[in-house]
């Protein structure tokens, strides 16, 4: 996460924040829902464990975590919290050694419709500056529970196309190779993101 640490995009529906300690507590609400750890893959960890953990993604260089807050609330709302408007969060994981091209993203949904701006807060990371001019990025995949189903739409709605399916860990893998057509389009749906600073830079308080 070292990559976006300073980094906040904002956009109609979301904003992305980096995820810092503050978030960790509703995190951690959230992950104990039996629904989300299924739909997740995920295994419930305590709040010390949810900590180390944030801890961990914010020095990892191979990975940028973004917390989604409902953009709405949070600029209706002066002086509200980041907390009090999370929503969700959406990861790209760079952790293919022979392909440097390739990124892995993730989109969780927890505290909102489900309906409702997701792909806005899927295609801010993928079209910005940390997705595909720095990153050099050109390929992005997504690996989703069979049963998924509307999540699995959600990606075939952005382009993403099925390349792979595995009986044994019950998931798809989806795919979009951004040529320059596709490119045009990404940029195109999201010329209202902005891309500023979070906190003016300054480091996450001890």
């Amino acid at each position: 996460m070292r990559l976006n640490q300073n980094t906040m995009l904002l956009g109609k529906k979301v904003v992305l924040v980096p995820y810092t300690s503050e978030h960790v507590p509703r995190y951690h609400e959230w992950m104990k829902s039996e629904e989300l750890q299924r739909l997740t893959a995920s295994e419930p960890l305590t709040l010390e464990q949810e900590y180390a953990m944030q801890r961990s993604w914010r020095e990892d260089a191979d990975k940028c975590t973004f917390i989604v807050l409902d953009a709405e609330k949070w600029q209706a709302q002066p002086g509200a919290t980041e907390e009090s408007c999370m929503v969700g969060d959406v990861n790209l994981f760079l952790t293919d050694l022979e392909d440097p091209t390739l990124g892995e993203i993730e989109v969780m949904i927890a505290a909102w419709d489900r309906r409702v701006g997701i792909g806005a807060s899927l295609l801010a990371p993928l079209s910005s500056l940390r997705g595909m001019t720095t990153l050099g990025l050109t390929k992005f995949e997504a690996k989703i529970g069979q049963e998924n189903e509307p999540s699995i739409r959600m990606f075939q709605k952005l382009h993403f196309e099925q390349v792979a399916a595995s009986s044994v860990f019950q998931e798809v893998t989806l795919r979009l190779t951004v040529s320059e057509s596709e490119h045009q389009w990404l940029l195109e749906q999201t010329s209202h993101v902005e891309e500023k600073p979070y906190r003016d830079g300054s480091a996450e308080p001890c």
